[in-house]
């Protein structure tokens, strides 16, 4: 099948997954369409130019053979009437050559600017959302230093008051223990006279 202008100009490549841009193969096989038709292309025009330059080589040569004959060669001096419609057929195919190359040109521009837009999204989007993380980890890290800073502070006033607790219940045992000691210093003096005077000696 002949590959048209329209053919570039429709021509959707698939996005491959996991990278940007297109398939290379799929794009590397239309191109691969567009060198064939462009060498077609430029053979036919080869051709078409060496059939115009036999025809000019025969029609400039004819004049000079046919004086001496009558006016019937005359007659088939509208032969090379073609020869003005095929002429154009290389300058068409010509610019239908150009026009395929300066199509697949834009569309390479356009596929190349759209990757790299692609590109340059995804980087800004990644930086944001490095940006959005690094920004929650820090507020967490200060919450937890605060949080801890707070449980700190808590048990050093929890770890004051049980100092001041145990000063406290020392310094009431030894007041207890101290008054017991006198109680049993004077008390013996006490319970001897107490069994004499019961015994009533």
């Amino acid at each position: 099948m002949a590959l048209t202008p329209d053919d570039v100009v429709t021509k959707q490549f698939q996005h491959v997954r996991f990278k940007e841009g297109f398939d290379p193969d799929e794009v590397d096989d239309f191109l691969d369409e567009i060198v064939v038709e462009w060498r077609k292309t430029i053979a036919e025009n080869d051709e078409l130019k060496a059939k115009v330059a036999a025809l000019e080589s025969g029609a400039s040569s004819a004049p000079a053979a046919a004086e001496p004959v009558a006016e019937e060669p005359v007659a088939e001096t509208p032969a090379p009437a073609p020869v003005p419609a095929a002429a154009p057929a290389p300058a068409e195919g010509a610019a239908a050559t150009a026009g395929i190359i300066e199509l697949a040109q834009r569309l390479h521009d356009e596929h190349v600017a759209e990757g790299k837009a692609q590109r340059d999204q995804l980087i800004a989007d990644a930086q944001a959302q490095a940006a959005t993380i690094v920004a929650e980890a820090e507020a967490k890290g200060r919450d937890e230093i605060a949080r801890q800073e707070k449980e700190r502070k808590a048990l050093e006033a929890r770890i004051t008051e049980l100092r001041q607790f145990e000063r406290d219940y020392r310094a009431e045992l030894r007041s207890f223990i101290e008054g017991k000691l006198r109680d049993l210093e004077t008390s013996p003096s006490g319970s001897s006279n107490t069994p004499v005077s019961a015994i009533g000696l």
